[in-house]
């Protein structure tokens, strides 16, 4: 069973869909041990309390970014998580934190990488008027947005979009993906040669979420 810790500074809906999908059972060979943020109102950390998991707020204030955490990996290294995952974490990862977890760390990201990388994807979308957008799940390097791909899915955009109506159909492929990710990285599905993932789709009934009416 790999021990996984979540990293969130908000809502949580992804770690929510990931915990509920290892309740469901579709996630077999996971947990989670903790859930960390930097923002003590997160709601994230309310639903981890409610649902009986270690919920962990350290305060980032007056603290520049290794310092911040070197506090962090020491949390995730007191609960032996094997995978971190991001959730809506508002923070950029250290150098010191990537390389404490290398190809151990997963992100979700509103746009197809490596298009949109940054704050605010689905509002560079809308602005340079691209026809379709998405989601990706990557592994987490040095370099912002720019790790391996795991998963992607395609969502439309239309031409009655605003930024507001994109990220709501977006949110709803992140939460097919995600834990499609989670549950490929936890049955070992997943290798990482040269920079490049491979996954095992075998008897993956999900694999049809690469089909770009996704979301829309």
């Amino acid at each position: 069973m790999y021990k996984l810790a979540v990293l969130l500074s908000g809502r949580g809906s992804n770690f929510e869909t990931i915990l509920n999908a290892i309740k469901s059972g579709y996630i077999k060979n996971g947990e989670i041990v903790v859930v960390i943020s930097n923002k003590s109102d997160a709601r994230g950390l309310s639903v981890a309390r409610e649902n009986g998991l270690n919920a962990v707020f350290i305060d980032s204030k007056g603290k520049d970014r290794e310092e911040y955490d070197r506090e962090v990996v020491e949390v995730i290294k007191r609960y032996a998580a094997d995978y971190v995952l991001l959730a809506g974490y508002m923070r950029i990862l250290s150098s010191y934190f990537v390389r404490s977890f290398k190809d151990r760390i997963l992100n979700i990201h509103p746009a197809l990488l490596p298009s949109f990388k940054g704050l605010n994807a689905q509002r560079q979308a809308i602005g340079k008027g691209v026809r379709f957008s998405g989601a990706t799940v990557h592994f987490v390097t040095e370099n912002l947005d720019d790790g391996p791909i795991v998963v992607q899915a395609v969502v439309p955009v239309y031409s009655s979009d605003d930024e507001e109506s994109l990220s709501k159909r977006i949110l709803i492929t992140e939460h097919k993906i995600y834990p499609l990710a989670v549950k490929l990285l936890t049955e070992d599905r997943i290798k990482i040669d040269k920079g490049k993932v491979f996954v095992d789709w075998d008897e993956i009934e999900d694999f049809y979420i690469m089909n770009p009416k996704i979301g829309g």
